[in-house]
Formats: C-alpha cells, sequence, structure tokens
C-alpha cells in the first residue's frame, strides 16, 4: 500500500487571530475563535478582539495560529471564507473529511467532489477490496483461488493510480477511484 497518514485529531477546527498594533509594540494580545462558523461571525469575533486591544484603533490582525485543520496550512492572511469553508467541510465529514483535505492539498471543492463520486467504500485494508471486486466480477475456479495474491493486486492498483486509500484508524482504508 502507498502512503498514508492516520489522523489522530479529534479538535473542533479553530484560529488563534492576533492583534498587529500590540503584536508590534510588545503586547501578546488576540483570542482563539471557533472557525465552524460563518465568515462574518469570524469577522465579528476578530473585531470585538481588536475593540479590547491594549493599543487604541487598532484595526489590522493575522492568523498566528490554528489546530484542528490536521496538515493543512492555514496562511496568516487567509480568507475567513477560506478557513470557514474547511472549518465546515471537517465538522461535516470528521476524520474522514480531514483525511480526503489532506489529500488534496485543501481544496474543498476536490475534496467534496472526491467523497460524492469516486468514495468506493470502506475495508480493513486495500486487498480486501481488492478481492471482494474480483470475486464479483470474475469466476474463478476452486483450484486456482488459493494462489491469488490480492495483496500484490492492491499494490499494483494503488500503484497504478487506479484507486487511492486514506486511513482514518488503524484498521479503516477508505478507497477511492484514483484519478
Amino acid at each position: 500500500m502507498g502512503e498514508v497518514k492516520a489522523i489522530t485529531t479529534n479538535e473542533t477546527p479553530r484560529i488563534y487571530v492576533a492583534c498587529l498594533a500590540a503584536y508590534n509594540c510588545g503586547y501578546l494580545h488576540g483570542r482563539w475563535i471557533d472557525a465552524a462558523q460563518d465568515a462574518w461571525g469570524i469577522y465579528d469575533e476578530v473585531k470585538a478582539m481588536l475593540a479590547t486591544s491594549p493599543i487604541e484603533d487598532a484595526e489590522e490582525w493575522a492568523i498566528h495560529d490554528y489546530e484542528g485543520f490536521g496538515t493543512i496550512r492555514i496562511s496568516e492572511y487567509a480568507s475567513f471564507d477560506h478557513v470557514s469553508g474547511l472549518a465546515a467541510f471537517i465538522e461535516e465529514h470528521g476524520k474522514l473529511g480531514l483525511a480526503v483535505l489532506d489529500y488534496t492539498s485543501g481544496d474543498i471543492e476536490e475534496a467534496r467532489e472526491t467523497l460524492e463520486d469516486r468514495y468506493l467504500g470502506t475495508y480493513e485494508e486495500l486487498a480486501d477490496y481488492v478481492q471482494e471486486v474480483t470475486e464479483d466480477t470474475t469466476t474463478i475456479p476452486q483450484s486456482l483461488a488459493y494462489y491469488i495474491d490480492y495483496e500484490a493486486m492492491a499494490r499494483d492498483a494503488e500503484l497504478s493510480g487506479d484507486v487511492f486509500t486514506v486511513q482514518t484508524a488503524w484498521n479503516c482504508v477508505h478507497v477511492f477511484v484514483g484519478c
């Protein structure tokens, strides 16, 4: 099987937004904000944080930290629409959504299309899927059944790009149609 990343986080997606005026004056002032809300909700919380800044009339902010997004990187100045969209997708699809987002490098539309149109199911390992498909589509003489190497077939299917997998637990492999 190819590279498989196990997602072990149960964190709700959130961002830490800091006041840049305070930061530039040597103060740490900011707030952790739940990212699983609409963009305007995030913006309202940022405005409330800026209103309590130790620096008067603070207006500038930056995302200084984040959690619950797996390996997806959130830039300092990511739009609240983007952050909110990622968080909503993760909240909706859980560990599987997080793993698919990781596979699609954070592309929400591609991740959504992958889950809706390319998902083949969950198996303990890819060889189980290959065995199921083979036995459902091919009549295998009993005298040859013990000679079939489903693990090698699974490896070939993944290496050729016919399928790809994401793993969300030790024996929980999600299989997708490849590109």
